[in-house]
């Protein structure tokens, strides 16, 4: 006796394959969005999960601090053995003393090839330090942690990308007593500064040439780090040392927490944008599949009648279409996650020489395996949702009518046709202008059907966009004055030793008097301190003249006398906003100002503010901002300043924010180069799909117009201008929510991945965005439209009065 459970899983198999045999271009299609999506879903978790594996591998190795505060200057270490006594949760703590070289000190040769080079281009403040021997080790490729002799140094990573340095080379830095010479003998990754936001890197040597570079005139600086016994303490830990007045805070501070975000930023962020392509990728996957079912239900509905009226199910009915759809969706998956696996090792090579190997586990499988079961299972319940149409067909209506409408339905289609048949007039219409008139009346009685083409291409107009506007505006010179600094043509920064003052007044005079330069602006850097919800803080300051076009005020404006500006994260911590007053206290005095304004910024983690006035002595650092005049190189400027001054760093601004957000663009290119390449070809997809539909439902409706004199040209025409304009308007669209609702949707994303921006602005390239991408979307879709109406001049439209 036959088993039923098996005959009726062999009728749905070969439902399946009889419908996907039947339509081969639609059902190709529509496995290539559903590959496309599965396959990005797939990549971008799978991509996560390795960056979070190689990150943890890394700190696990490394054992970076849970809290740590750098410091210039002074400091009472009995003061932190008091502090390190009163905290039970401390479970190790250290103080890792560096000292400070600017990049102009440092070159490189390599005696193997002749080769040589100066770091003087780089913008990292370069620490030279010893190896810890509690935690924060630096570990080389291996993951071992390497001690060098005497006359030896490991570069970190950073400088093996930037000037491709390797073992076997020199490495030379230029002091006060004369150049000291070191072997390279390897590369070491940093967990605490690997990421390119972060402004500084350590370079790892002896003690011997630790105590030399010392004495030779770097400038010292330290680091107060600590390992608690609960990694989520570091916040109330922060709050307790900075309330503590006898702990040095001439600096940033900063949690692991905080560390491990920046560290995964650039690589999480083109994760993420694969996921979010393939969120977009998912609703048209659906708005195609909605739109091919219910045609399919259309097409097929008097065999669904005749199910119905021999009583088969309408469960069962259900059972034999969705059974195609599932079979669909799991070959994608299957493929799709096949490809993410190529793909992932693709773009993880990068991984192991910033962070570290990451192992497999249980949840290199189950991410995404989870994330394809995601995708098959929104797209299969999306089917079941559109196939409960099965049960509002009519028997009589299908059979009888061909429809799937019931009585009521089938009633206001016909008065809704009614009065589009009294409002056309085509009787005025002469000449070529009939056949446009008559397309855009049919598109506009067909709208419903037409409204996927328009949708479409809206999100994939977004999809390509709102990266690329992302990157135009990192890019962008004017992006720096959204980021808490002047938009100038050069910036000097002076810092690193100890006749600062003196050295400032050199340079301000030489500056002043330069005439290639104009729109000089001098900051000072100081520290205050404040009161904050955790008690006492420090609180970095930058005092010059804001006024003018300098920053760009997210809130409020500029500092006057009396007044100060906050960057947003600041604001927010210490809960104050424009027009609040506030106290703070520098050298024993304090001063109550008022907020006059918020910005942004990424500096120093965020937590920075900015006073009107003028020091010229007793500032830890100084930074210089001035525009060149037309006609001037600021490179050029740049070299020749660097050798009238060697103790200061000159950069073209356009260098400095190049290197500054290098990782974060880099990340932006990819995802906008991602969403270029498959948005186009998911609109070409699109439009085919849905043409090659459209054309086979309206044969008798082109036969009759073929009937009554109408050209074979004449009707492409037709189908190319309802094409063309529902291609148009979702394309343009598209790029107005994109230019408005965009920036809002960017910001959300970086705010959630913590890069202190609270209110992007646009900067994009208008002939990029605005003319070329708009441009390849139409183009798109009248490739389409051309490729699938080519074989209508020489189809016999005799056969299509019969269909």
């Amino acid at each position: 006796m036959r088993n039923p459970a098996k005959a009726t899983d062999r009728l749905y198999l070969r439902h399946a394959y009889n419908g996907l045999v039947r339509n081969k271009a639609v059902n190709s299609a529509l496995i290539a969005i559903l590959i496309l999506s599965a396959f990005l879903m797939a990549t971008g978790s799978m991509v996560i999960e390795r960056l979070a594996g190689s990150v943890g591998g890394l700190f696990a190795q490394a054992q970076p601090p849970h809290f740590l505060q750098m410091h210039k200057g002074e400091y009472d270490r009995s003061a932190l053995e008091a502090f390190a006594a009163d905290h039970d949760e401390i479970d190790a703590w250290l103080v890792t003393e560096m000292v400070g070289y600017e990049s102009n000190a440092l070159s490189w040769d390599r005696p193997a090839t002749g080769e040589s080079g100066s770091m003087s281009s780089s913008r990292f403040d370069n620490l030279f330090v010893t190896q810890n021997d509690a935690f924060d080790y630096l570990v080389d490729e291996n993951g071992d942690i390497p001690e060098p002799a005497q006359g030896e140094v490991y570069v970190p990573v950073k400088y093996q990308q930037a000037f491709g340095l390797q073992a076997g080379d020199t490495l030379t830095v230029v002091t006060d007593e004369g150049p000291i010479v070191l072997d390279v003998q390897g590369v070491v990754k940093d967990a605490q500064m690997a990421a390119s936001l972060n402004s500084a890197t350590r370079v790892l040597v002896s003690d011997d040439d630790f105590e030399q570079l010392r004495q030779a005139g770097g400038l010292p600086e330290v680091i107060v780090e600590y390992r608690l016994t609960d990694g989520g303490l570091a916040n109330d830990l922060q709050g307790a040392y900075e309330a503590d007045e006898a702990l040095p805070k001439n600096g940033p501070a900063i949690t692991g927490q905080q560390i491990q975000i920046i560290n995964t930023f650039s690589d999480g962020l083109a994760a993420m944008a694969l996921i979010f392509v393939s969120l977009l990728l998912v609703v048209v996957a659906l708005l195609n599949l909605r739109f091919v079912i219910t045609g399919t239900l259309e097409d097929e509905v008097q065999e669904i009648g005749a199910m119905k009226a021999i009583g088969i199910p309408d469960r069962a009915i259900c059972g034999l279409y969705l059974s195609k759809y599932v079979a669909m969706t799991l070959a994608a998956c299957v493929v799709g996650g096949l490809l993410a696996i190529v793909a992932t090792s693709y773009l993880t090579q990068s991984l192991q020489a910033n962070y570290a190997a990451a192992e497999v586990g249980p949840w290199t499988f189950l991410v995404p395996l989870i994330a394809l079961a995601a995708v098959f299972g929104i797209v299969v319940a999306i089917c079941r949702r559109v196939l409960r149409k099965v049960r509002k067909i009519e028997v009589v209506n299908a059979l009888v009518h061909g429809s799937t409408l019931n009585e009521k339905q089938t009633a206001r289609r016909a008065r809704r046709q009614a009065r589009w048949v009294r409002r056309t007039g085509l009787a005025s219409s002469s000449g070529t202008s009939l056949d446009r008139r008559l397309a855009l009346l049919d598109l506009r009685a067909e709208g419903r059907q037409w409204v996927l083409v328009p949708v479409v291409f809206f999100l994939t107009a977004v999809l390509i966009t709102v990266p690329a506007n992302l990157l135009s505006t990192f890019e962008s010179p004017q992006f720096v004055s959204s980021m808490g600094a002047p938009e100038r043509d050069l910036r000097v920064d002076l810092q690193f030793q100890d006749e600062v003052d003196s050295v400032r007044q050199e340079v301000a005079t030489a500056l002043q008097g330069d005439e290639r330069l104009a729109d000089l602006r001098a900051y000072a850097s100081v520290q205050y301190r404040t009161e904050g919800a955790e008690g006492v803080m420090s609180l970095p300051v930058e005092v010059g003249d804001y006024s003018g076009e300098t920053i760009r005020f997210t809130e409020g404006g500029a500092p006057e006398e009396g007044q100060i500006a906050l960057s947003a994260l600041n604001a927010s911590e210490l809960g104050v906003g424009v027009g609040d007053t506030m106290t703070v206290e520098r050298d024993g005095t304090s001063t109550a100002v008022e907020v006059s304004g918020l910005y942004q910024d990424l500096t120093a983690g965020g937590k920075t503010a900015k006073m009107r006035g003028e020091i010229t002595q007793g500032a830890s650092a100084y930074i210089f901002y001035a525009n060149v005049v037309d006609g001037e190189d600021p490179v050029v400027i740049a070299s020749a300043l660097e050798e009238q001054f060697p103790t200061a760093v000159v950069f073209p601004m356009a260098e400095y924010l190049e290197q500054t957000f290098a990782g974060t663009t880099d990340a932006f290119r990819s995802a906008a180069w991602l969403a270029l390449v498959f948005g186009i070809g998911v609109a070409l997809l699109v439009t085919s799909l849905f043409l090659n539909l459209r054309l086979t439902r309206d044969r008798s409706k082109m036969g009759v117009l073929t009937a009554i004199g109408f050209s074979a040209s004449e009707i492409v025409g037709q189908v190319r201008t309802k094409t063309l304009v529902t291609v148009v308007a979702g394309t343009l669209l598209g790029l107005v929510f994109a230019a408005t609702g965009g920036e809002s949707l960017a910001t959300g994303l970086l705010a959630a991945l913590q890069m202190n921006i609270s209110d992007l602005t646009f900067i994009p390239d208008p002939w990029l965005v605005y003319a070329l991408y708009p441009l390849l979307l139409v183009g798109a879709g009248y490739l389409g439209v051309v490729l699938l109406t080519a074989g209508i001049r020489g189809a016999d439209k005799s056969q299509w009065l019969r269909e």
